[in-house]
């Protein structure tokens, strides 16, 4: 959807704080029994460390990665625009997950011994949120509030 570098530099740096925001609420409310008021002022004090570090591997990791991966399975100007942005969105998800979840667990989870019990867990638990998340509301209203703000740029 971006069409210039400072372009995908800004749709990235939304996406990031959309996904990295909701995904911290989601854990905090797991480590909490439960979703409260305070999850959303609580989660600003993990957002100055996650929000930098998403931006950084999306931007230098794992974007070029998920393309060449959803390339194998559809074809830019073959398939359907929607199955292209399927595709793309859910090999970053399968590839941030991880990552997000494995600095989470060395940042936040005190993990000890279990580190490696810790991190798959909290992989596992996070990667249906992350992907329907993304899929259902993060990924439209960010390209909703991308279009809205480059649309004369996109128009051309």
């Amino acid at each position: 959807m971006p069409k210039t570098k400072f372009q995908n530099v800004i749709f990235t740096i939304i996406m990031a704080l959309v996904m990295v925001y909701a995904m911290i609420c989601y854990n905090i409310s797991l480590n909490t029994g439960g979703m409260k008021n305070e999850v959303f002022l609580l989660a600003f004090h993990e957002l100055i460390i996650m929000w930098p570090l998403a931006f950084v591997l999306e931007m230098f990791v794992v974007e070029r990665l998920a393309q060449k991966l959803a390339f194998r399975i559809v074809t830019p100007g073959k398939d359907k625009p929607i199955f292209i942005t399927l595709a793309i969105s859910s090999f970053i998800v399968c590839l941030m997950c991880p990552m997000m979840s494995l600095a989470a667990t060395i940042l936040f989870k005190n993990a000890g011994s279990e580190f490696v019990a810790v991190w798959i867990q909290t992989t596992a638990l996070n990667f249906p949120m992350a992907f329907f998340w993304q899929i259902f509301f993060a990924g439209p209203f960010v390209r909703l509030v991308f279009r809205t703000m480059f649309k004369k740029q996109l128009a051309n």
